[in-house]
């Protein structure tokens, strides 16, 4: 069944579930296993809770790292500080990936956390458009630049060079970090192995419950605004000091996330209306989820305002 987008919408006015994604719209119209509208209606009055109860935590709505950051104020220090810290974050979740790629609770759960985990590690997303390459965008595949945010790690290709890691040392070259001052363990703060830790516990969860709801807040955390308060603030740095660090890392993310998001919101409303979803668990369990990433915010709002008197 080919199903135009004016035909969902109006499918969503007639029975009043606007605010259904269109996957569950499509699936409702051609009457799908375990798929009702009486059940999308108390769907949507848990997207409302979560709404409420959830995706207003103040480290989605008000960010106090990112409001400074943001002014493009920041000395050489706290850039470095933040690069850090940032690197290490960035490097544990492989980790907590690894973990939810692990304990999948199904091949197709596990393909999805795969995608993700290899793109970290630098398989190119394949976009499946058949177009030719040049030699020189093959030379070039690795810059975050050039790299597609959709696609497939399947019959993607390997770069080292588009490694995020590697995206974040270029940064960290940049301003005088080392590949051994970056990206390890025994450099993160109380903070920052605080999240770490808890993505690991909850993110990478053997409990796909706990999994799918720490997943859920997260990838609604990332695609709020954050990336983008970041870029401004170290364009505003890179004007102010002529430095010019290059930003394609942190671009690139903020090109991704949303689609991240969507996904994770589709996925969402699949588990809800194929398995039962304890809303009150699944609440608790990404605000938990959410305490960790305030835990690093908070920890880098603590240590810029400890390096503001550094030149």
């Amino acid at each position: 069944m080919n199903t135009s987008v004016q035909q969902l919408h109006n499918f969503a006015e007639k029975h009043h579930l606007v605010g259904l994604s269109a996957p569950s719209l499509q699936a409702l119209m051609e009457g799908r296993t375990g798929y009702s509208t009486s059940k999308a209606r108390r769907f949507l009055s848990f997207q409302d809770r979560i709404n409420r109860e959830l995706l207003s935590h103040r480290i989605i709505l008000h960010n106090r790292y990112t409001d400074w950051f943001k002014r493009g104020e920041q000395n050489l220090e706290q850039i470095k500080a933040f690069i850090v810290q940032f690197s290490v974050f960035s490097n544990q979740f492989l980790v907590a990936q690894l973990f939810k790629t692990i304990n999948a609770d199904s091949l197709e759960s596990m393909r999805a956390s795969k995608e993700i985990l290899a793109n970290e590690i630098g398989v190119v997303f394949n976009p499946g458009r058949g177009k030719v390459k040049k030699v020189s965008d093959l030379e070039r595949e690795g810059d975050p630049k050039l790299v597609s945010t959709e696609g497939t790690v399947e019959g993607g290709v390997f770069r080292f060079q588009a490694a995020h890691f590697e995206w974040l040392l270029q940064i960290a070259h940049k301003i005088g970090l080392g590949f051994n001052e970056v990206g390890k363990r025994s450099q993160g703060t109380p903070a920052t192995l605080f999240f770490c830790d808890e993505l690991n516990r909850l993110y990478g969860s053997e409990d796909y419950r706990i999994s799918q709801a720490s997943s859920y807040a997260v990838e609604n955390w990332a695609a709020a605004g954050f990336w983008d308060e970041l870029i401004e603030g170290f364009s505003k740095f890179n004007r102010r000091t002529g430095i010019a660090l290059p930003l394609a890392f942190f671009t690139w993310h903020s090109r991704l996330e949303a689609q991240h998001a969507r996904h994770t919101q589709e996925e969402l409303e699949e588990v809800y209306f194929s398995r039962e979803i304890k809303e009150n668990e699944f609440i608790s369990y990404g605000n938990e989820m959410l305490a960790g990433v305030a835990a690093f915010w908070d920890g880098l709002e603590d240590q810029r305002k400890a390096l503001a008197a550094v030149h």
